[in-house]
């Protein structure tokens, strides 16, 4: 069920603690931590503490947590990067890029981002 927590999400266990993580911030609805794969010199996580598959599936069953994930995503960059410029993305789908099926937003910062992306 949508927003419950799933036993073989990544993003969930890391929620409940079951799975390390190191965490930037946390609030009652979102988590942030260190992506452990960076591509970026500053590159966090900020999922929400509810499963839902994608960014586009939380955003339409629960706005408010959506705005709750960019909000911090917002706070985390200014904490991690300064006001020098960063980067959110939302990967939605395995065609993006998505390899967690749980929404999250990447929080980039610490370097120079081209445009288009890629």
């Amino acid at each position: 069920m949508a927003g419950e927590p799933q036993a073989d999400c990544l993003f969930c266990k890391i929620v409940k603690g079951e799975v390390p993580a190191t965490v930037v911030k946390e609030t009652a609805t979102t988590l942030a931590f260190r992506d452990i794969n960076p591509q970026a010199p500053v590159h966090v996580l900020v999922i929400p503490k509810v499963h839902h598959p994608d960014a586009a599936s939380l955003a339409a069953a629960e706005p408010a947590i959506a705005a709750d994930v960019l909000r911090e995503a917002g706070e985390v960059a200014l904490q991690e990067n300064g006001d020098s410029g960063f980067r959110i993305v939302f990967n939605t789908g395995a065609g993006a890029g998505q390899t967690v099926f749980h929404a999250h937003a990447h929080v980039l910062g610490g370097r120079g981002f081209n445009w288009p992306p890629g």
